[in-house]
């Protein structure tokens, strides 16, 4: 067993059982309905069906990040224990997340000097985190020690490659990142956007494609473009979800045709209420491992 703990937010979209069975710790985000505060605590407490529901039904959503205090009493029994630390943040692009868990460090620090905290900024979100916090598990379990696995994510973390396409726009237009004008014609032609994360972690749109079936296509086309070894991929591929399984299902089915040496079949996940308080019902995520991330 490994002398250091393996850390992430709730934000890497993984089910409660995948974070326990593979021995990653989280902290949990913040979210609000309607100015009602909830911990996004992998639906334990609200299930996705309904959180999605009352999003498509008017409730207004807001997002909190882990505060330093958080953090602080998060690591502190970790410490306590005799346990380093390698916790990777949300992505510095979406969230200022990662500049609280390096303040609550280095406060750690002076109580705990003989003790290692490193924080990484993981530049992903959703469940491609959860694909880089899985894969960096598979490291940790083959026997690599804290400073290895660290470097290791440093090095690796711009080859997760994260596309995403909506077939709703109700939350860009109310989220502010489309106008209300370009909403409604998008809405009426049927545009969907496809979005991908750069290499500072943020989400751009790349293309507007009209209708689902040619979205659906581009990307996986993408993914041929830019995965490890094209349609010979060998690696885990991840999706996630958010109230669309069978808009997610039918990118999974094409991928599983297009890459047939992939390691095991495409992992379908929800989604979380963090993210998914910005994105709304419609939005598809594809994850895979390929060449490294640009502007």
């Amino acid at each position: 067993m490994a002398d250091y703990i393996l850390s992430c937010c709730s934000t890497a979209d993984l089910t409660k059982e995948e974070f326990e069975k593979r021995d990653i710790h989280y902290v949990c985000f913040h979210y609000y309905l309607d100015d009602v505060e909830h911990p996004d605590d992998l639906y334990e407490t609200m299930d996705a069906d309904t959180f999605y529901q009352k999003m498509a039904d008017g409730a207004m959503t807001r997002t909190s990040q882990v505060n330093v205090e958080e953090f602080i009493d998060y690591f502190t029994p970790f410490l306590e224990e005799g346990k380093d630390i390698l916790h990777l943040t949300l992505s510095s692009g979406i969230s200022g997340v990662y500049n609280s868990a390096c303040t609550a460090r280095d406060f750690l620090l002076e109580k705990f000097p003989e003790r290692k905290i490193i924080i990484l900024d993981s530049l992903g979100a959703s469940s491609g985190y959860g694909l880089l916090m899985t894969t960096l598990a598979d490291k940790r379990d083959e026997g690599m020690s804290l400073m290895e696995l660290a470097d290791w994510a440093e090095t690796n973390k711009l080859r997760l490659h994260h596309w995403f396409f909506s077939t709703d726009l109700t939350f860009y237009v109310r989220g502010g990142r489309i106008s209300k004008a370009s909403g409604w014609f998008g809405t009426v032609l049927k545009i969907c956007p496809l979005l991908n994360m750069d290499n500072l972690g943020r989400l751009i749109p790349r293309y507007k494609i009209r209708g689902k079936k040619a979205v659906i296509q581009e990307i996986v086309n993408k993914m041929v473009e830019h995965a490890e070894g094209g349609k010979n991929y060998t690696g885990k591929v991840y999706l996630s979800m958010s109230a669309c399984e069978e808009d997610a299902k039918e990118v999974a089915d094409l991928v599983a045709k297009t890459f047939k040496k992939m390691d095991g079949k495409p992992v379908i996940h929800n989604i979380g209420t963090t993210i998914g308080s910005h994105t709304g019902p419609g939005t598809v995520a594809l994850f895979f491992w390929g060449d490294a991330r640009t502007e």
